[in-house]
């Protein structure tokens, strides 16, 4: 038994080898490409078919293991503010071709550059006076001949111990495009804003929805902002009263300050515990102004969600005042508000 265990250990250590010689030869592959000056003129390309007055596409294509990477850097110029749609190269001699348009620009991916489907087709777009940029291997190819702009990897060897399937050469072209497709939006000025307008639903979607969407209490509407000069009793009966007239449910913490003063501090739950612990008659005697955490951590209006999720557990805090630009109060964002969008675990 202790053999065959032994055995064992012998055979996962040799895979472990090998798996971190596929990844040293992934990472060294893209390490070694060169950007020089046909990437920024294939930035410039993309740009100036895609922005006013064009309103071009980005078609990409690509058979293989080569066409399953274009769909992916489409799908990645598409979210990242450049419009883009896959397009099968055999397909495209079927009838296909009618998706590209005279605005248009065409990204093809071939790592030998001879692929003959590729090859016609780009054939047919330089007839056509359609730019192609290509992602080849070297540019001494047919491919690389026929487009506009060639992006070349260079000659990589593949971490298949036969230096056949596709591994090496498909991660590099990925890279490549990837460092095309986020120069372009760089250039562009991609923000957030736009990022949200892409991706409305799912948890990229929620991350970027501002907090005040989000907020369920609100200052004047169902959380009252409470002086510091009241003690912790008249504070609560505050609360309390103010619940009673908005249904009866209330935040974990109480937002203390002023209008005029901006937000002074923080009272939780927590803080409520650990005072009656140490007596009740503390809390008519005592100012909440002298308990609350005072300059406590806020967001502002023009926080997104993902700004809450990252204070929320960083700091370990479940509630987060929400200030404007005066650093008035505004509401209260916590962690239940978090959970319900499912951004944050319980």
């Amino acid at each position: 038994m202790a053999h065959a265990f032994d055995q064992l250990a012998d055979t996962l250590a040799e895979q472990a080898a090998f798996a971190r010689q596929v990844l040293a030869t992934e990472a060294e592959a893209v390490s070694r490409i060169e950007i020089g000056p046909a990437f920024h003129r294939a930035v410039d390309l993309v740009l100036a078919a895609t922005t006013e007055p064009k309103h071009g596409r980005v078609v990409v294509g690509g058979i293989g293991k080569s066409g399953i990477i274009g769909r992916k850097l489409s799908a990645t110029l598409a979210s990242t503010g450049t419009p883009s749609h896959f397009l099968h190269p055999t397909e495209a001699v079927h009838g296909d071709l009618g998706r590209v348009g005279r605005g248009d620009i065409v990204l093809l991916l071939s790592f030998g550059g001879n692929t003959d489907e590729v090859v016609a087709l780009a054939t047919i777009l330089r007839q056509d006076a359609i730019p192609v940029i290509a992602i080849v291997g070297k540019p001494d190819c047919d491919l690389g001949r026929l487009a506009t702009e060639s992006l070349c990897i260079g000659d990589v060897t593949e971490a298949c111990p036969m230096n056949l399937a596709p591994t090496a050469s498909t991660t590099a072209m990925l890279a490549m495009g990837d460092a095309l497709a986020l120069c372009v939006s760089r250039r562009r000025n991609f923000g957030v804003d736009d990022f949200r307008k892409v991706h409305p639903g799912g948890g990229l979607g929620r991350q970027l929805t501002p907090v005040l969407h989000a907020m369920r209490w609100k200052i004047g509407l169902n959380l009252p902002l409470i002086s510091p000069d009241l003690t912790v009793r008249e504070a609560l009966a505050d609360a309390k009263r103010f619940a009673a007239a908005t249904g009866g449910r209330r935040p974990g913490a109480m937002l203390i300050g002023s209008p005029a003063t901006g937000l002074a501090g923080i009272f939780t739950d927590g803080d409520l515990r650990r005072l009656v612990s140490d007596g009740e008659g503390r809390l008519s005697e005592t100012r909440i102004g002298d308990v609350m955490t005072k300059n406590p951590r806020r967001l502002t209006t023009e926080s997104l969600i993902r700004d809450a999720v990252q204070m929320v557990r960083e700091f370990r805090i479940d509630e987060v005042p929400v200030v404007d630009a005066n650093n008035a109060p505004v509401g209260l964002i916590d962690v239940q508000d978090l959970m319900a969008l499912k951004v944050i675990e319980s």
